[in-house]
């Protein structure tokens, strides 16, 4: 079965589809001064963008992982997802504490997207 990429980079690309299922990057936050909360927008908003232009939408998600430079943080990203998440088909996730790539980066995140067939 042969892979489609979307977006491929020199490092990566920014989602990489295998028949119906697409595996997403890790998407991070822009400002690394920003607080949880912004850096958790900044993140959902790079998310929708890429399943959008998978031509999916947010009850697409399967699963998500959540990461946290700071376990103390998880309070302020829930705030930020749970006004973000599709209450209706909320995806399988799971959140842990993780050294990040980079100083000032707070939260990660990676999901599994199913594609709609008409893709």
């Amino acid at each position: 079965m042969p892979l489609k990429r979307l977006n491929p980079g020199p490092r990566m690309s920014q989602a990489v589809c295998i028949g119906d299922i697409a595996f997403l990057a890790g998407q991070v936050p822009d400002d690394l001064g920003a607080d949880i909360t912004e850096q958790t927008e900044q993140v959902l908003t790079k998310m929708d963008a890429v399943i959008k232009e998978l031509g999916a939408d947010k009850a697409d998600i399967a699963s998500v992982q959540v990461w946290l430079a700071d376990m103390a943080d998880f309070q302020g990203m829930n705030d930020v997802w749970d006004k973000w998440v599709d209450r209706h088909a909320p995806p399988a996730r799971a959140t842990g504490g993780v050294a990040l790539a980079r100083p000032g980066m707070r939260v990660e995140m990676i999901a599994v997207v199913a594609m709609p067939k008409s893709v």
